[in-house]
This record gives structure tokens, sequence and C-alpha cells, in this order.
């Protein structure tokens, strides 16, 4: 299990270097690198699976340790994809923009066209498309930042978790260290009893013999 989850936490920390060069990379490439950071990420969630499975088997006084370990790995990689749905979201929102732009720009008007009256409505149109995509930008990004502050409060919770399960599995240790200590003076004490009742029936014994 151990090289499984350096192996799946190595991959995370490459799929967060790469995420940095979505917005420096052209756009013949950005797709290419998309398709990349996706496959990264499947080939991440079938790590997990099988990680999950491990941490299942393992010793009872280490299960707890090893699920908090691989719940870490999941939160770190769901926040990576979200990352990724957003930035494709903002990328095909540019590239509408910029396809109605372009269709606005490319449209001509000449002296001689029978109808020489300029679309007021589509420049509507495309205004209020423009504007409701910057509204769905809004939106998503809102979605993402309160995605990522469940996530940090999540990862706090874990932590929290953690610690408390540490600290009973100190606790634990130090009762049975205690519970050892109480049998063996259990054991002391029965003997003891058994000596006292012998020395005792012994003395009867004499007692009776010679005052008898």
């Amino acid at each position: 299990m151990e090289t499984l989850y350096h192996q799946t936490n190595k991959q995370i920390q490459e799929v967060q270097s790469h995420m940095g060069r979505l917005e420096t990379t052209d756009r013949q490439s950005v797709h290419l690198l998309e398709n990349d950071l996706q496959s990264r990420i499947d080939q991440i969630f079938n790590h997990l699976e099988r990680l999950e499975i491990l941490a299942s088997k393992e010793p009872p006084n280490r299960r707890q340790n090893a699920k908090l370990r691989v719940d870490q790995l999941k939160y770190d990689v769901q926040h990576l994809q979200t990352a990724l749905r957003n930035f494709q979201h903002r990328r095909y929102a540019r590239e509408a923009q910029d396809r109605e732009r372009e269709e606005l720009m490319s449209r001509t008007f000449t002296t001689n066209d029978a109808d020489t009256s300029i679309p007021i409505d589509e420049t509507l149109q495309l205004n209020s498309n423009l504007h409701n995509a910057h509204r769905g930008m809004d939106d998503l990004l809102g979605s993402g930042s309160s995605i990522l502050n469940g996530l940090r409060d999540q990862r706090g919770t874990l932590k929290g978790t953690h610690k408390k399960m540490l600290d009973v599995a100190n606790m634990l240790g130090l009762s049975n260290t205690v519970m050892r200590l109480i049998e063996r003076r259990a054991t002391q004490d029965k003997f003891i009893m058994i000596g006292g009742m012998l020395l005792t029936c012994v003395f009867m014994f004499l007692v009776i013999r010679y005052l008898g």
C-alpha cells in the first residue's frame, strides 16, 4: 500500500504543477494539455479505488489512519478535477464570445444594399448573450470558491479527527499497560492469599496437635 500511496501522491503533485500551464498554453495546444490532465486525474481515481481496498485490509490499529490518508488524497484530486472543469467552462465561454464577435465584425454593409438597416435586434441579442455568459462565469467562480472552502473545511476536520484518533490510540496503549499491571498485582495477591491460608492451616494444625 505504501508504494501505491506515494506513487499516487506524486501523480497529484505532477498534475498540480501542470495545472499552472493552462493559462499560458496557446489555443492550439490547450486541448491536448486538458486531455492529458484529465487522463492523469482518471488514473489517480483508479489508484484511489485500489488504495481504499488496501486500506480496508490493514491491521485494525492502522486501518483508520490508512483510510484518513486515502481520503486526503481523494479530496486533493477532487479539487484538481473541479479546477480543470472551471478552466474548461471559462475557455468555452471565451471561445463563444470570440466567435460571436467575429461574426459581428465580419458583417459588411454597402450603399447598394437593398436593405441598409443595421441589425439592431441581433446586436442586442449578442449583448444579452455576452451578459449571460459573464453572469454564468461569475456563478461558476462562486461555485468553485464554495467548493474550495468546503474542501478546506473538510481537510481541517480530517486533521482534527486524525489527532483525536492518535490521542485515543495513545490512551489505549496506556490503558493496556495499566491492565497488565493490575493483572500482575492480582496474581501476586492470589499467591499471597494462598500462602497465608497455608500458614494459617499449619498454625492451627500445630496448635491442635500440641495443645489438644
